[in-house]
């Protein structure tokens, strides 16, 4: 692969794509599959003029989409100040171990940086073993928590 990487923001016609690896995200983190219409959901949301959702894209040298970083900016209450949350990061599996997963971090980071945010805070599941090597190696700390859903509608 590229030894420099390409990642770049998302546009309205890899939306396909897009949720292609989604799915292949949800498979993977062990998640119930997602209902369908997830492209007409997220669309009008990513792309919207006052959007608060960014997904970067890491191509392939051939300028195959192999992989995302979902992101929307939160705010931390305790510290009364806002923070990028990274919602999501996936590659592809032949697509790992290539340098795109360090390209898409160093993205997000940027990003941060444009909006004027001073941290990233994400979450992984504690069994994915390769992702939390990858996050130990960028020299990000971890915080045990238990991560809840409530369904009330």
């Amino acid at each position: 692969m590229n030894p420099t990487p390409t990642v770049r923001p998302a546009r309205p016609e890899d939306l396909p794509r897009l949720v292609a690896l989604i799915h292949e995200h949800v498979a993977y983190e062990r998640s119930a599959p997602r209902p369908p219409g997830l492209a007409d959901r997220l669309g009008p949301r990513l792309f919207a003029e006052d959007a608060r959702l960014w997904v970067l894209l890491a191509e392939t040298p051939d300028g195959e989409v192999a992989g995302y970083a979902a992101c929307s900016e939160e705010f931390a209450f305790w510290d009364a100040r806002s923070y990028l949350h990274m919602d999501c990061l996936y590659l592809a599996e032949d697509a790992r171990g290539h340098g795109l997963g360090a390209a898409l971090m160093a993205a997000v980071a940027d990003l941060a940086r444009e909006r004027g945010l001073a941290h990233v805070e994400w979450q992984t599941p504690d069994w994915n073993e390769g992702a939390v090597r990858f996050y130990d190696r960028l020299g990000a700390a971890s915080h045990p928590k238990r991560r809840y859903a409530w369904p009330v509608g």
